[in-house]
């Protein structure tokens, strides 16, 4: 069974993330979507389990995904879940070149591949932390948050 998994804080879960979600399905038998636990210490940060559940409520129809809090690092997580792949979605030069050195340390710890897919155009500009922004200033950010039902 050919596992990926796709992590982050995710908070919140944006269309930027469903979009990465739904290009990575089905590259893959199972999709796990680990969240980061609340030992995380980000000021503000919405609890896990609420995380979590929001994105399960999204995908509950699609038996492929499962959603996992993990703690510590995603290579560890990964061979935990028998997981060969981690999932990174990639907006700007400035993520490439992050992400190219999280895949090179991940595949040195633990030989798990790093698959990048770019972020679709029109959506390079979203983030959880612009989101997160907006409503603070209370904007609508319903454009940003990905809706139900999800297809397939």
């Amino acid at each position: 069974m050919k596992t990926g998994i796709f992590t982050g804080s995710f908070d919140p879960f944006t269309v930027g993330h469903h979009s990465i979600v739904t290009r990575a399905l089905p590259l893959f038998d199972r999709l796990i979507i680990g969240v980061v636990g609340d030992q995380v210490h980000k000021p503000g940060l919405t609890p896990a389990a609420q995380r979590m559940e929001a994105i399960r409520s999204l995908y509950e129809d699609e038996p492929r995904i499962d959603v996992k809090p993990y703690f510590g690092l995603a290579a560890r997580f990964a061979k935990a879940e028998d997981a060969h792949y981690i999932i990174k979605g990639v907006r700007s030069v400035k993520d490439f070149e992050y992400e190219r050195e999280q895949a090179d340390i991940n595949r040195q710890l633990s030989g798990v591949e790093t698959l990048l897919l770019f972020a679709e155009p029109q959506l390079a500009s979203v983030s959880s932390s612009m989101v997160r922004e907006l409503q603070h200033f209370g904007a609508d950010v319903s454009a940003f948050l990905p809706q139900k039902p999800y297809k397939p």
